[in-house]
């Protein structure tokens, strides 16, 4: 009761005329920020945050808190649109978002994303003003053992994520794996597959990658008039509101998950989207619509994005921990006015605390007002005509990937995995197992040597220890369940014949 009534408090700061004209702004840049490939809300929020020192405190971390969970909305709109992600955590929805567009229901889409995102955005919201002390508790239980156990169990969901093959899910799963392991080893120091280019040495960036491996291939393919790419319908369908009733239970389930993934930092924004999508896809009694235009493919993955936006704030306002690049840039502008993230944030500067927690219920009302009366507009980009569309979408991404690290060569990149993207296409490889396990790969590396220095080689330090042998099991039971169903299927085929 006492956090509620912090919060009420806090809610009169945010609903002051000069602070929500900020939160105004954050999610207006947020959403411009979202759909334009390659920025992200990391490269807007630090290039915006020198703008901010002359603002007061509270105004500058409620815009630049708006603008991150603004980009999450923003990213939806080009993947829906133009299979094109605006950013890392938007590349899921690109395989069903894209396909209901290409049916005409483009604006169904783009209106279930916006109430999931409004829904699991103020339910997380909720929970940081209720929960925030307990649960981050249990979070700081996750070190390198649970975390490595975590992103196996993710890794596992491969298999709901690879479409009717199991060989070509597996395939894809280890070219995701290969692309990973170029650049510096996070151990021995030494460069791997960089191939004597500077360039590499960093890696390959996951957002040129995923650009390009679905954005750019579906440009070449409908330019080549193969691979059976087709473009959207020219006239979008109105918003089927009765289809955002059935996907409910894919909102609350996306709620829940991205809530709880957001209490452990670096997660990042990408994991509890794949993982909500592989989660929709088993729990679904037709698994065969997901890849096909299945609205739970963007509803479950796209509120598992906000959820997770609001409830990773947990552990930077109550521990100073940032879960992810932009919250380490946004605890930047903490310190640079003088704030401290972290346990004596509450008891030293409560007036800020509350009002800018308060600003996420207003920042999610904000975005939800302003982007459902926008759909309409927004589907208008379906009639450009493809000849001015697509180079117009091919110059977004170049200057997108370009923007991102300030190289020409992540350009390259870009226009490479196109290529790529063209021959998995045209082979029936699946694109989503690539990108989790691009993003799962360095994570799973990192923690499993970590975890082996910690045990000195000793394996059984993920049996040993409760919350990672539990996941473990997890991984087990998820592996066996569908050997358990393949071998049915094979017996049921045989049978047949």
């Amino acid at each position: 009761m006492e956090s509620l009534g912090y919060l009420v408090e806090g809610l009169g700061t945010a609903l002051q005329p000069y602070n929500l004209l900020f939160a105004l702004i954050g999610c207006l840049i947020g959403t411009a920020v979202g759909v334009l490939p390659g920025v992200g809300p990391t490269a807007a929020t630090a290039m915006l945050i020198p703008m901010t020192i002359a603002l007061d405190p509270i105004a500058a971390i409620i815009m630049l808190s708006a603008i991150y969970y603004g980009a999450q909305y923003g990213g939806t709109i080009t993947s829906v649109l133009i299979n094109t992600p605006g950013e890392v955590a938007s590349a899921v929805t690109c395989i069903d978002g894209y396909q209901m567009a290409k049916r005409g229901r483009a604006a169904t889409a783009l209106a279930v994303s916006a109430v999931g995102s409004f829904i699991g955005g103020t339910i997380a919201s909720f929970g940081l003003v209720l929960l925030a002390i307990p649960l981050t508790s249990m979070a700081l239980k996750f070190g390198p053992p649970e975390f490595f156990a975590l992103m196996v169990f993710g890794l596992t969901l491969v298999v709901g994520l690879g479409g009717k093959s199991l060989k070509r899910a597996v395939i894809a799963a280890c070219l995701g794996l290969l692309i990973g392991l170029v650049g510096i080893d996070p151990v021995a120091g030494e460069p791997r597959f960089t191939f004597g280019m500077p360039e590499l040495l960093d890696g390959l960036d996951f957002v040129p990658v995923l650009m390009g491996l679905f954005g750019v291939s579906e440009i070449l393919l409908n330019l080549s008039g193969g691979g059976g790419a087709k473009g959207p319908q020219r006239v979008a369908k109105r918003t089927e509101w009765r289809v955002i009733g059935r996907a409910m239970p894919a909102i609350g389930r996306g709620t829940g998950l991205g809530f709880l993934l957001g209490l452990v930092p670096g997660i990042g924004a990408a994991v509890p989207t794949y993982l909500s999508y592989a989660l929709e896809r088993k729990v679904s009694r037709h698994p065969e619509r997901f890849g096909q235009g299945a609205v739970e493919g963007v509803a479950g993955p796209e509120t598992a994005n906000n959820s997770y936006a609001s409830a990773s704030m947990i552990p930077l306002f109550t521990l100073g921990i940032p879960g992810s690049a932009t919250l380490a840039v946004l605890m930047g502008a903490f310190l640079m006015n003088g704030l401290s993230p972290g346990p004596l944030l509450f008891s030293e500067h409560p007036d800020f605390a509350w009002a800018v927690i308060a600003s996420f219920y207003v920042g999610n009302i904000i975005l939800i007002v302003l982007n459902l009366p926008l759909i309409p507009m927004w589907v208008q980009i379906l009639k450009v005509p493809y000849k001015v569309l697509y180079p117009l979408i091919l110059v977004m991404a170049v200057v997108g990937s370009i923007a991102l690290r300030g190289e020409v060569f992540d350009a390259g990149v870009m226009l490479f995995f196109g290529l790529v993207g063209v021959a998995c296409r045209r082979l029936d490889i699946p694109l989503a197992p690539i990108s989790l396990t691009l993003i799962l790969g360095p994570m799973i590396e990192k923690s499993l040597r970590q975890s082996l220095s910690l045990s000195q080689g000793d394996f059984s330090i993920f049996f040993n220890r409760p919350i990672s042998l539990t996941l473990m099991v997890l991984s087990v039971v998820v592996i066996g369940v569908f050997a358990l169903n393949l071998v049915r299927g094979d017996s049921r085929v045989e049978s047949e014949a």
